[in-house]
């Protein structure tokens, strides 16, 4: 067996419970065969076996009173992953899902997504398994204000620099923050998407889901073409499919479709934004209440069909991992789909991608298409260092800057290794490198 292979079993004999981080760990690794088997100063160097296991995993209870006065108990994740950049960054996911597995896989993502910003910024992800959906903002506050007890000691402006994620929005941050501060007597740039006006950064809200669409606008850029005219399934109705529609919208694109996990709503002539912000941003209820307002749009749930059922000539998963599978991506490539862009975090199965790629169909993988993200937290850094605040106007140009950048060093790595238009092998190659160069120049740590 070859370097890379070897890696892969391991890693599936080591860690056989975690799919999604084998899942994750895979994709990127059968993409560097083309660069890691022609040099063998990565093998020489042990890098591989390196940069698949995290520096290191802190597991923690977080024991919270309810209101009604009964403890809880909740399981905590940080996995800060790769160093070798900058301080490790990446978000906190509170949600019943969250295990080992899925931080790894979101650590091992955010390696290279960060990269690709060219911003210094390592790979870490963190979270629990409490579900802030139905709690009281006291309970939020009790839990989060335990959890930072805990993770304080692990963290720092430059060590760890944990953001929001699913189910961490700003309450949350501004919870955690007010804990971190009381502890540690210090009020510096420990975590970002704080509220403006404590350290937070314009724009970071409209990020995510702005970077999409800035990197797909740059690749229509290249090919002579546009948003204007083009129908667009999104799926996701929280801040990434939200703000992708809201930018999506303003360059002439009509957005047909949005979900959320119950089902989704398919509304030909286009979704109404306003309906849509007022059902999950104000009243936080379910999409279900669309149409009440909309007669000409349909709600499907989820036993009636999927997002990806509805005919579009561009894909944005905005919702979780692994939503669009094989079927799905048939659908797509049936319906005259061109262009997928990942929104969320591995929203795409591989056979799904491998299939989607083999028709020729464009697809931008979220460590590249979602990096707007983390990009914006990083700038948020930056304006945290120097106790700046920029506009929104400034913090959007330089955000579109990156993602453009992003685009052309994909679209660059994927020529140079002989695979144009391999969106996919491209990120992981020019995320790679980077990252690689600075662990040999570093030595064996």
């Amino acid at each position: 067996m070859g370097y890379i292979d070897n890696i892969i079993a391991g890693i599936e004999k080591r860690d056989a419970g975690q799919p999604e981080f084998i899942q994750a760990a895979k994709e990127v690794l059968e993409s560097l065969r083309i660069i890691v088997e022609k040099d063998n100063t990565y093998e020489k160097a042990g890098l591989l076996e390196r940069l698949v296991e995290p520096e290191r995993a802190i597991v923690f209870r977080v024991p919270w009173l309810d209101d009604a006065g009964k403890v809880q108990v909740n399981r905590a994740f940080r996995v800060q992953f790769n160093s070798a950049i900058g301080p490790y960054k990446g978000g906190l996911r509170f949600h019943p899902s969250v295990n080992l597995s899925i931080i790894k896989f979101l650590g091992f993502e955010q390696i290279f997504k960060n990269s690709l910003t060219g911003l210094p910024m390592g790979g870490g992800k963190g979270g629990s398994d409490f579900d802030p959906k139905g709690k009281s903002d006291n309970e939020v506050m009790r839990f989060c204000q335990s959890f930072m007890t805990e993770l304080y000691r692990h963290i720092g402006p430059d060590t760890d620099v944990p953001a929001g994620d699913i189910g961490v929005g700003g309450r949350e941050i501004g919870f955690m923050y007010g804990q971190y501060k009381r502890i540690v007597n210090a009020f510096e740039g420990v975590l970002t998407g704080k509220g403006i006006g404590w350290g937070g950064s314009l724009a970071r809200t409209e990020a995510t889901g702005y970077g999409l669409i800035y990197i797909v606008e740059e690749y229509l850029n290249k090919i002579g073409d546009g948003f204007k005219g083009k129908n667009v399934a999104v799926s996701g109705s929280g801040n990434v499919a939200i703000f992708a529609a809201q930018k999506l919208m303003s360059l002439g694109a009509t957005v047909t479709t949005m979900s959320d996990s119950n089902g989704y709503v398919y509304h030909k002539s286009g979704i109404n934004l306003d309906t849509i912000k007022d059902l999950k941003l104000v009243k936080r209820e379910r999409l279900t209440g669309y149409t009440d307002f909309h007669k000409d749009a349909v709600y499907n749930d989820v036993s009636k069909g999927r997002v990806w059922d509805t005919p579009c000539d561009i894909a944005l998963p905005c919702a979780t991992q692994n939503e669009l599978n094989l079927d799905d991506a048939k659908k797509l490539a049936a319906n005259g789909c061109k262009i997928v862009g990942e929104g969320a975090n591995m929203p795409t199965t591989m056979d799904a991608t491998d299939l989607l790629l083999s028709k020729g169909i464009a697809f931008f993988p979220g460590k590249a298409a979602n990096a707007g993200g983390v990009a914006t937290s990083g700038l948020e850094m930056s304006q945290n260092s120097a106790r700046l605040s920029w506009s929104f106007e400034e913090v959007d140009a330089k955000l579109k800057n990156i993602m453009v950048g992003i685009f052309r060093s994909i679209d660059s790595a994927a020529t140079e290794f002989g695979k144009p238009g391999n969106f996919v092998l491209g990120a992981n190659i020019a995320g790679f490198r980077k990252v690689a160069k600075a662990m040999l120049d570093q030595g064996v740590i």
